[in-house]
């Protein structure tokens, strides 16, 4: 019956992705404003974007990016609360009362390492080290433009209700949304809604990796690394024991495990035995328990290790996300939005930027026209890929997502290709699409409020126990990592 029902809905995402102009000339009058509103509305949120964009403020370090989002709903009529669960960049933006309760994210933190101009070939911009390789400028300000058209609808047509934007920094390894959960922000929501940036345009139902991360510290003894070296007990050694021996686990572990690492500090000079050294370890799966399980494996080898070559070892946990919980009954509802909004279409220009983009993939081949389909819909319970701390929210609230064409498509996520593009016009077009989406989703559970009570049933049966579900952080009780990034 599964594989039934998965086929049907695949044949439907093939029909109405090829049938955008019969989609379209068979909306509705509210569907029809909305879309219109969406594009009177959206070139100061482009603006907006744009600035996120060349600031480019890694995880909870987002105050200029946060400010801008919250000074513009606060003109667009919303309550502002700032500073929520603990993290100074952190805000909920509300409007109106009552139920249904519907929430839209918004994300902002860029990634280090990756700074990048807005050319088709690689370029960095000497005043920044980071760049959005992930879209998160998109991210931020498409979905704050959804929530403002939306409130607007609300306000015009006396829709009864709640609408709130939760502006969730550090998603980037910072397990922003986690603490918000973990506070409760999230507990009266009925449906979240969310979007990502990406190559192409999607919205199937779909989990993702659960991750925990850790910074593991090594303390030895300094001494003169060629006169004296046996006065001396090398963290370094301690770091590069643990690894040998989580290389040598990842025979017997999984096949579905992912754990990598880099090494954010080795030492000073080569002629001093390093007395501190740190790795920093994701390790990821598709199981929360697993995760844990298999992190617990890691710790012991940090131990081992530590015990080996004499030095001291602790750890502090940066984050853990639980994986994405599919929702079938919220994401048929945004696929169908979906496809009526249909894909981004590029001008000449833009197919001659696309094109030398993809001349630069090594690996994959790509047709830069593939960013005007939609994808067809599909309902994936094992999850793959990367994390997203969405995850945490969409285990205590049904969750739905989308991702739109705002990088050329083949593009891979935290690249600089994914920065170049994200700064022009594909990057906008992009936005617009999901914008637009969220939009029209978020109209469809003001006025159908009933469709959230079916979804929250669909989240009780996959999760398990129901309503006596209880949420445990895979971070535990430690503090938001507000220096992750320094």
């Amino acid at each position: 019956m599964k594989r039934q029902r998965l086929f049907t809905f695949i044949l439907l995402g093939g029909l109405l992705a090829t049938s955008g102009v019969k989609a379209q000339s068979a909306l509705a009058a509210d569907e029809k404003w909305l879309l219109e509103t969406v594009e009177k509305k959206i070139d100061p949120f482009a603006d907006i974007a744009m600035q996120i964009w060349n600031y480019a403020e890694v995880g909870y370090q987002e105050y200029k990016s946060s400010e801008l989002l919250q000074n513009k709903l606060k003109e667009e009529g919303f309550q502002v609360e700032t500073g929520v669960a603990g993290i100074p960049t952190a805000f909920v933006a509300s409007y109106g009362s009552g139920k249904p309760v519907i929430a839209i994210l918004g994300e902002f933190d860029a990634l280090p390492g990756v700074s990048q101009a807005a050319v088709p070939y690689k370029e960095a911009r000497p005043e920044v080290n980071a760049g959005h390789a992930c879209g998160h400028h998109l991210f931020g300000a498409g979905s704050a433009a959804a929530a403002a058209t939306v409130k607007q609808w609300m306000e015009q047509n006396n829709i009864q209700g709640t609408l709130r934007f939760y502006g969730t920094p550090a998603e980037e390894g910072g397990a922003g949304k986690v603490y918000m959960v973990r506070e409760g922000l999230f507990d009266d929501v009925d449906a979240v809604l969310h979007w990502h940036p990406g190559s192409s345009n999607s919205a199937s139902a779909a989990s993702s990796l659960a991750n925990k991360s850790a910074k593991f510290r090594f303390y030895g003894i300094a001494s003169h690394a060629a006169a004296s070296p046996w006065n001396g007990r090398s963290a370094l050694d301690g770091v590069e024991a643990m690894n040998h021996m989580v290389n040598m686990m990842r025979e017997h572990v999984p096949s579905a495990t992912r754990i990598h690492y880099v090494i954010t500090r080795g030492g000073e000079a080569p002629n001093v035995v390093p007395a501190y050294a740190e790795v920093f370890y994701y390790v990821r799966h598709p199981d929360a328990p697993t995760v844990k399980s298999l992190f617990e494996r890691v710790v012991k080898a940090a131990e081992g290790a530590a015990m080996g070559t004499g030095t001291k070892m602790e750890y502090e946990v940066i984050h853990g996300l639980y994986n994405l919980m599919p929702n079938e009954t919220l994401a048929e509802m945004m696929y169908s939005n979906l496809t009526k909004v249909g894909g981004v279409q590029y001008t000449e220009e833009e197919k001659a930027f696309g094109e030398k983009i993809i001349e630069s993939f090594e690996f994959t081949k790509a047709d830069v026209n593939s960013a005007s389909e939609v994808e067809p819909y599909q309902v994936i319970m094992t999850g793959q890929g990367g994390s997203t701390d969405v995850g945490d929210v969409s285990w205590v609230v049904p969750t739905a997502g989308m991702r739109a064409a705002t990088w050329v498509p083949g593009t891979s996520a935290h690249s600089w290709q994914a920065v170049a593009a994200g700064g022009t016009e594909i990057g906008k077009k992009g936005m617009i699409v999901a914008t637009k989406t969220l939009a029209l989703t978020a109209q469809d559970l003001f006025q159908n409020p009933s469709v959230t009570e079916k979804a929250r049933q669909e989240l009780y049966e996959k999760r398990g126990a129901g309503v006596d579900f209880i949420y445990e952080a895979l971070l535990g009780d430690r503090k938001p990592p507000l220096d992750y990034r320094k």
